[in-house]
């Protein structure tokens, strides 16, 4: 984990002098049998560290705990109130600019995070100030850019989407076992009210059985592709998408 958490200097950022930054926010939560707890972090500090080096834009450490409030009774699982998540991505933005940084993009990894969407609203009523990466549409690209073989539906959490970006960032992290995880629960119309154990006794929901390192470094690629329109929209001028793919990152090596 150390080799996502940002090494930079005062100095660093003053030489690097971006007027955006890159806030991944993950979860601690259950993962199944043979996924850490910290896999949400993980996987949305990989995705961080790959767009700030491939756009030069400053890095921020992640937010290790969130709202896993569906993943409650499960072991293992802390979370904090969406008032509190909320309070804390406005006090770093405002931070940011008081230290001149007015641009500031949140990588998701935790889809139940949904109040994400309500700071980035609010805080771009003033102008474009926030965007949360990556959307529907991201996702979506990537996974067809991976040619991952589930939906996003199917892959809810723990599935191939996860595993693959584990295998490619961070492999040791990945325990024996986990092919044998897979479990089918497309249709959930009551996970607000029943949380996961309402619909998974084993904690996943989708086939980790299909994840590999190789589908993984796809996504990340596609990503960072898509990464570039919304630099685009804060900073109000095209963005070049990167030609060189960044070096694997592999946590911990």
């Amino acid at each position: 984990m150390d080799a996502l958490i940002t090494q930079a200097t005062s100095a660093d950022e003053r030489r690097r002098g971006s007027k955006v930054a890159v806030l991944p926010i993950g979860s601690f939560e259950q993962h199944g049998a043979h996924l850490p707890l910290t896999t949400d972090t993980v996987i949305a500090s990989v995705i961080a560290q790959r767009i700030a080096t491939d756009y030069d834009l400053f890095l921020l450490p992640p937010i290790t705990m969130a709202c896993s409030h569906e993943h409650s009774t499960m072991p293992g699982t802390v979370s904090i109130s969406a008032a509190t998540l909320y309070a804390v991505v406005n006090d770093i933005w405002k931070s940011l600019q008081a230290s001149g940084v007015p641009g500031l993009i949140i990588v998701n990894g935790h889809g139940g995070n949904y109040v994400l969407s309500n700071v980035v609203q609010e805080a771009n009523t003033t102008g474009r100030n926030l965007a949360l990466f990556p959307v529907r549409e991201d996702w979506h690209q990537a996974r067809t850019d991976a040619e991952l073989e589930s939906t996003g539906t199917e892959d809810m959490h723990g599935g191939e989407l996860e595993v693959s970006l584990l295998l490619h960032g961070a492999p040791h992290l990945v325990r024996d076992g986990i092919e044998q995880d897979d479990h089918s629960a497309p249709e959930r119309p009551h996970l607000l009210t029943l949380g996961m154990a309402g619909y998974t006794e084993n904690g996943i929901i989708g086939k980790p059985s299909l994840g590999t390192a190789a589908k993984g470094k796809a996504v990340l690629d596609s990503l960072s592709r898509s990464a570039a329109a919304h630099l685009s929209v804060l900073s109000k001028a095209d963005v070049p998408v990167p030609q060189l793919t960044a070096p694997e990152i592999n946590v911990g090596e």
